[in-house]
Order: C-alpha cells, then sequence, then structure tokens
C-alpha cells in the first residue's frame, strides 16, 4: 500500500500483518479524495478513527491538511501509524491517540475539517459514532464526515444537521459523505 498523491506519492506505508486491519484500497482512497476535492470543503485539519495503518490520514497530510489526529485502540497500530508518519515525514503535524474511537469526542479538543471513520466492517457503532460527532464539538462549521462501511450495519441518512450529500459503492466497500445541512 502507498501514498497515492500529494508531497508523499509513491511511499509505501506498512500495516499490522494478520486479517484484524483491512486497510483501504487504493481506489476508494482515491475516490475518497477526489470526492472531498470536489465538495468545495477545507481539508486542512483531520481525524482519522479506526485508523488502522494511518492511510487516510495520512494521505490527507500528503495532499496538504496541516494537522491529523489517529485514533486507534490497538496499541499495534499506534505503533504502526507512528512508524508510517515517521516514513512520510509528518511526524511533527500528528498525534496518535491509542484509544478507542468512542472515547474520541471527550478526549479531544481539536475541530476537524474532515473526520474519517473505516472502522471493522462487522463493528455496530458506526451510525451511533456519526450520531456523536453530530452533536459534538469536534466538527468544524463546514466539515465532513466520510465513512467507509459494508452492508451488515447500515447508516442514516442524517443526525440532526448532519446529511448525507454523497455515496458510493466500491466492491463490498461503501463510502457515505455527510456534511451540515443549510439551517
Amino acid at each position: 500500500m502507498r501514498v497515492e498523491g500529494g508531497s508523499a506519492r509513491g511511499i509505501e506505508l506498512k500495516a499490522p500483518p494478520g486479517r484484524s486491519v483491512r486497510p483501504t484500497m487504493s481506489l476508494v482512497r482515491q475516490a475518497i479524495f477526489s470526492m472531498i476535492g470536489s465538495s468545495g470543503s477545507p481539508c486542512d485539519t483531520v481525524l482519522d478513527l479506526f485508523a488502522g495503518s494511518g492511510a487516510l490520514g495520512i494521505e490527507a497530510l500528503s495532499r496538504g491538511a496541516s494537522w491529523a489526529d489517529f485514533v486507534d485502540k490497538s496499541r499495534e497500530c499506534c505503533t504502526m501509524i507512528r512508524q508510517n508518519l515517521e516514513r512520510t515525514g509528518f511526524s511533527d503535524r500528528a498525534a496518535v491517540h491509542c484509544i478507542a474511537a468512542s472515547q474520541a469526542p471527550e478526549a479531544l479538543q481539536r475541530q476537524y475539517d474532515v473526520v474519517f471513520i473505516d472502522p471493522p466492517y462487522d463493528d455496530p457503532s458506526t451510525d451511533s459514532i456519526v450520531a456523536t460527532l453530530a452533536g459534538g464539538k469536534l466538527l468544524s462549521r463546514d466539515a465532513l464526515v466520510v465513512v467507509s462501511h459494508g452492508n451488515r450495519h447500515p447508516l442514516s441518512d442524517s443526525h440532526g444537521t448532519l446529511v448525507t450529500f454523497k455515496s458510493r459503492r466500491y466492491g463490498d466497500t461503501y463510502i457515505a459523505m455527510y456534511r451540515r445541512e443549510e439551517q
């Protein structure tokens, strides 16, 4: 797996061995960043929940984001993310938090332009995490929430003012992109 665009393009990223981490496919990462680019929303500060290898947040840093927070409960994944940040030269523009994604809304203080949520496909908590983000303090005014998920646990179309405005399917991966609806 390699960084697809920006200043770190072509640098190889490592993922923990085994089946516990499912890195986002290159085609899907390219599609996500194309959708973000066409949304007109900023992508300056990002949060990567269920970060795994850190590929989505690192891709955002490579494409110009100034800061990324990575959240994963696995110590092995946190170690791998730190190594990938060193490899790409982005360690000074990122922090790794070895906590569960559900703890992030209370543990983090920053506001984010883009939040990536890429949980294991069998995790039923994804929709509730989106709802928590919608009602919390972590999203900037024009924030995007990008969710990669399987079809086992469907997502709601809206959570308060946070509404799906784009969705795509790539094989067994579904992408839902949320943003605030005008009030």
